[in-house]
């Protein structure tokens, strides 16, 4: 008797964050189109967080698909080192046109820990490079930059990485500049920075994702930024889940001043389509790895660098957010979260309800603690699931993060299932 599909997937199969032993079976996705997802039942949901933040314009884009085939037939991948492609180069120009000015070189890679990983790297072999060596990371409490070990060390005290705890580096931490704590932040930063020996400040611009989708004022970063940058200390931009239009801008660092030294992008970066990611950095940073010496190159480097169908998809996903048809629709789920976030702020089970662009956030009040363990965390994903929403809490945080292409009426049955949910758990 040949096996089915789940009987399978769970002979040979290990999923992301789950526990192999007491989780449900996973749910057959057959197919998707814009906004929604269908099982092998018929049944269809609504993804209403992008599944995983990195579907900003819908499933099964033609738009996109078309131009990946093209690429594919033409040029499906060749090594990085030594070699270039028109897909990789235009894709660079393009980012750096729409980037802060300040931006320089495009280095790429293929998720958003490594990215990140690399902006680590390419700070402490700048100084190394100086010949000034430096030792010290500076992050927020509760930040979350991936699970390579770089990444999993630059984030918050986060008990998911309590296994590696004596394998990673050390970290400076400071508060969250939340409303209410921004001078707290600020004198925590000026405290970390007198000790001399930093080499970075590593943030996430405005909103933290995974930590809680906790979210702070653009002036307060700015005024951080600046901090560090009179302290000679790089500044690291965490832009994987903020970037490409999810704070209402197409980065969350253009509601900036000032700019930081190197930006990790991600997730959106190719529509959702392929895998893919770039670090950027100023041309300083980059002048201080250009030396007769071989030594002072940067040593990194993945096989699929610069995937030119990778590369094909993320320039298709650009021209989409070229078009002003997908801005109208990003100003039109900040409006529609503002107006329920001003229905629902007094609900008694609210402990907190936070909006940026097209990201709500809204705090379930729990006994329990705040942490990704909280048990109302299982039973408000199947409540939703059941409903035909996927959601995935952060704990006792509910989020919406939907793809840009969702309608009114898809968004207005999130909000009343969410509604039901705050009244019933």
């Amino acid at each position: 008797m040949s096996l089915s599909l789940l009987e399978k997937d769970r002979r040979y199969i290990w999923h992301p964050y789950t526990q192999m032993l007491t989780a449900p079976a996973p749910l057959p996705i057959v197919r998707a189109k814009d906004t929604l997802l269908y099982d092998d039942q018929g049944n269809a949901y609504i993804d209403a967080v992008a599944s995983w933040w990195v579907n900003p314009h819908g499933h099964a884009k033609e738009y996109i698909a078309k131009k990946v085939l093209a690429q594919m037939l033409e040029l499906e991948h060749v090594i990085f080192a030594g070699f270039t492609h028109r897909p990789a180069v235009e894709l660079a120009e393009r980012l750096l046109k729409v980037l802060p000015s300040n931006q320089s070189k495009v280095f790429f890679s293929d998720n958003g820990s490594t990215a990140v990983e690399i902006g680590i790297k390419m700070a402490i072999q700048y100084f190394h490079n100086l010949g000034k060596p430096r030792s010290r990371l500076i992050a927020f409490d509760h930040g979350f930059h991936g699970e390579t070990f770089g990444a999993m060390s630059a984030s918050g005290d986060l008990s998911l990485n309590n296994p590696f705890k004596k394998q990673l580096f050390s970290v400076d931490r400071i508060p969250v500049p939340v409303p209410g704590k921004e001078a707290e932040s600020i004198q925590a930063l000026k405290k970390a920075l007198a000790g001399g020996d930093v080499y970075a400040f590593l943030f996430e611009p405005l909103v933290l994702g995974a930590g809680g989708m906790l979210m702070y004022e653009p002036e307060v970063l700015d005024e951080l930024i600046t901090i560090c940058h009179e302290n000679d200390v790089l500044c690291i931009a965490d832009e994987v889940m903020t970037g490409f239009g999810r704070t209402g801008k197409l980065f969350a660092c253009n509601y900036l001043k000032t700019s930081p030294d190197i930006m990790c992008l991600s997730k959106c970066l190719t529509g959702g389509t392929l895998p893919m990611a770039t670090t950027i950095c100023t041309q300083d940073i980059f002048d201080a790895f250009l030396s007769e010496d071989k030594y002072k190159t940067f040593f990194h480097g993945h096989s699929y660098t610069a995937n030119p169908v990778g590369c094909a998809a993320a320039l298709a996903s650009l021209d989409l957010f070229e078009d002003p048809a997908c801005w109208e629709q990003i100003r039109m789920i900040e409006a529609s979260h503002k107006k329920y976030q001003e229905k629902i702020k007094d609900h008694p089970r609210l402990r907190a309800i936070r909006q940026r662009g097209t990201i709500l956030a809204l705090e379930f009040s729990s006994p329990e603690d705040t942490s990704y363990f909280n048990e109302i965390r299982d039973q408000l994903y199947d409540f939703f699931l059941k409903n035909g929403v996927l959601l995935r809490p952060l704990g006792n945080v509910i989020y919406i993060m939907p793809p840009y292409c969702i309608t009114k009426e898809q968004l207005n049955k999130v909000y009343q299932l969410i509604k039901q949910a705050l009244d019933q758990f």
